[in-house]
């Protein structure tokens, strides 16, 4: 992949832009960049997993979440968390009780209320976080399936790559990427070998319903689904006729009626059969005017 440094600091906070993907040795130009914002607490990171070269390494576990798939509009967010060593596992094992996240689990089980009162908290606690943000153009441009995996991808690979940087254990440390969801996205090992990341080293592994099984992707799935909503919110206060605040994209009768009263915005999803349907229809009424 082509990165572009959005920040003068690469570490902590990460901000990138990607512009071009490598898919399998081929350079594709995207649509519309996709941006990747978050941060990496160094110091946490190298107190939670220390380089001990006398015991086995404790493998650091990646969650991995999206937000977004199903909406006509905007983006698809996808979030990747690191927590506290002690932190990360299994939420029937209670591991995040008597903690400041102790009723974290499956965002789509909270509350918007509870979510809004976790993402700060995530984003707080969490050794490592990072959201991509996939535009509507770039769903367009390869579909919804691919673009979040793609997402998942990008998150998976910034995230590996900086956290190896700085622990700097060659291919001794062992990273668990768990996504959730039913299959893993390709991986470009060959750009991570570059950064010293070994394929041996990565376990990816899929997990259905994993936000309400592991801590890891529950805190991935907090940052996905608040950080997407704040963008809705944004189109909601441009856009208000809309109503977007309150279907959050998602093709509801009352957002179907009103991109038939108004059109088609720039961030619907052209791809998508009823955005598709309605584009179709303003070109067959415009062709009977004449």
């Amino acid at each position: 992949m082509t990165n572009t440094p959005c920040s003068a600091n690469p570490f902590t906070p990460m901000s990138i832009c990607i512009e071009q993907v490598d898919i399998k040795g081929q350079y594709i130009q995207l649509a519309a960049p996709i941006l990747l914002s978050g941060q990496l607490n160094i110091s946490e990171l190298l107190a939670q997993y220390p380089i001990n070269e006398e015991r086995e390494q404790v493998p650091i576990q990646i969650g991995i979440d999206e937000a977004g798939r199903g909406p006509l509009l905007g983006s698809v967010n996808v979030a990747a968390a690191i927590l506290p060593a002690a932190w990360s596992g299994l939420i029937e094992d209670a591991p995040l009780k008597g903690t400041p996240l102790s009723i974290l689990t499956d965002s789509k089980q909270l509350s918007e209320k509870k979510r809004d009162i976790l993402y700060p908290l995530v984003q707080q606690y969490a050794v490592g976080h990072i959201v991509a943000d996939i535009p509507a153009a770039v769903i367009d441009q390869v579909n919804i399936l691919q673009a979040t995996m793609l997402g998942m991808r990008l998150c998976t690979e910034v995230l590996l790559e900086i956290v190896a940087k700085h622990l700097n254990a060659g291919d001794k440390r062992q990273f668990e990427v768990l996504i959730d969801g039913n299959r893993c996205p390709d991986l470009d090992y060959a750009s991570l070998a570059k950064s010293g990341i070994e394929r041996s080293v990565i376990d990816c592994q899929a997990w259905v319903k994993g936000d309400a099984r592991h801590t890891s992707i529950a805190a991935a799935s907090i940052l996905a689904k608040v950080s997407r909503d704040k963008t809705m919110y944004a189109l909601d206060a441009e856009y208000p006729e809309y109503g977007i605040a309150k279907h959050k994209g998602y093709p509801t009768r009352a957002h179907m009626e009103a991109i038939s009263a108004h059109g088609v915005l720039a961030a619907h999803r052209r791809s998508f059969a009823p955005v598709r349907k309605a584009l179709e229809n303003v070109t067959h009424t415009e062709s009977g005017n004449r």
